[in-house]
């Protein structure tokens, strides 16, 4: 079979094939680009010869200039949105490494949204109560997906190349994530899922009167007073407020039915003690950032505020939800432990994805700018 043809698209097209499709990364969307204003961006989309004006795939290209010449990477973060179980990736991978070559690209990277293995709460509970192994990839998985290792072989076989753990420039997205899987399943089911301490969480915080709403843009003000401060306490180093605006500003602007982006409160007499950001595209919800406040932790807002988006994501059709990244640690003296602890008490998954992969188009320029990377 030929090689499907590759040309850049409007936003509008961008949007509309994914409007069709059962769900696809936020980071994938048009409205991204927004948010990453200080990259050069594209929206990209796939045809087959034989039906020339039909969409067969889609993708939101990211180029990030070399230093001090115009030479770019290429990035499609969680991208691109293409039929991954492909018997032939290369029929949309060789056009794309060609085009962005044409677009003075000396390399590309990309994250495959698929997923390689899986874990249940109660395999990864047992493995940090045992304390044998100190790292997820080394617990037996309960489901290893077939489609991860053909596509991981396809790459391969098509020159690109994994990145090395903790080398180069670091992976913009993680391999790691916490899923809530609710396909089939009611509100009831989800709680019944969820541990002891959970549940008695959520219902001591409707006991003590937390209240849960929808926000509006000009709360992003306090989230992000509430943001820095978790920041402080649980010691990363927190995003400016322009860019929850920008955030908030693209991804809110898009069609309802692409993507769909809250702002939830959760308050106690009063006081703001938990603020979430939620993004929905098609069957897909993300709890994207989170906030808490230091003061008031026993009124249990942020189960409060966990458990409103999760019945949210039902309520809107969503398969999945998704908390976002976890590290691979299960050292129960490991400070980021009790993050997953806290994501594991939903009942839910871990789910390792195939990770980000390059292309090198000029060997030396990647060279180059993968050393400039590991010395910033």
């Amino acid at each position: 079979m030929s090689d499907l043809s590759i040309r850049t698209i409007s936003a509008e097209e961008h949007a509309a094939y994914l409007a069709s499709q059962p769900s696809a990364s936020f980071l994938q969307t048009p409205g991204w680009a927004a948010v990453k204003s200080e990259w050069k961006a594209e929206s990209l989309g796939w045809f087959d010869p034989a039906a020339p004006d039909q969409l067969v795939g889609v993708a939101l290209v990211l180029y990030r200039q070399m230093p001090k010449v115009k030479r770019y990477l290429a990035y499609l973060p969680e991208g691109p949105v293409i039929d991954w179980d492909a018997i032939d990736l290369g029929r949309y991978l060789r056009p794309l490494a060609e085009h962005a070559q044409a677009q003075g690209a000396f390399g590309l990277r990309m994250g495959p949204p698929v997923a390689t293995r899986r874990w249940t709460a109660k395999t990864i509970k047992d493995a940090i109560a045992g304390g044998q192994q100190p790292k997820l990839g080394d617990v037996r998985a309960d489901v290893i997906e077939p489609s991860g290792a053909t596509v991981t072989a396809q790459l391969r076989a098509l020159g690109w190349k994994a990145p090395r753990v903790g080398e180069g420039f670091a992976a913009g997205q993680p391999q790691y994530v916490f899923q809530v899987p609710l396909a089939g399943r009611t509100p009831d089911d989800v709680l019944k899922g969820m541990n002891q301490l959970w549940r008695r969480n959520i219902k001591k915080a409707d006991k003590l009167g937390v209240e849960v709403t929808l926000g509006t843009p000009a709360d992003l003000k306090a989230f992000h007073q509430l943001y820095v401060e978790t920041a402080e306490r649980d010691h990363f180093t927190p995003r400016p407020l322009p860019y929850f605006e920008k955030m908030q500003a693209a991804l809110a602007n898009q069609p309802a039915e692409v993507c769909d982006f809250r702002l939830y409160n959760a308050h106690h007499e009063g006081d703001l003690v938990a603020s979430t950001i939620w993004i929905r595209v098609g069957e897909h919800s993300w709890y994207s950032y989170g906030a808490s406040s230091t003061a008031k932790r026993d009124v249990r807002g942020s189960n409060a505020i966990q458990w409103r988006m999760l019945s949210d994501a039902l309520e809107a059709g969503a398969t999945v939800y998704d908390l976002r990244g976890i590290t691979d640690t299960l050292d129960p003296n490991d400070s980021h432990v009790g993050l997953i602890q806290f994501k594991v008490g939903t009942g839910g998954e871990a789910v390792e994805y195939v990770g980000e992969w390059d292309l090198p188009l000029n060997k030396a320029l990647y060279t180059a700018f993968d050393l400039y990377m590991r010395r910033r």
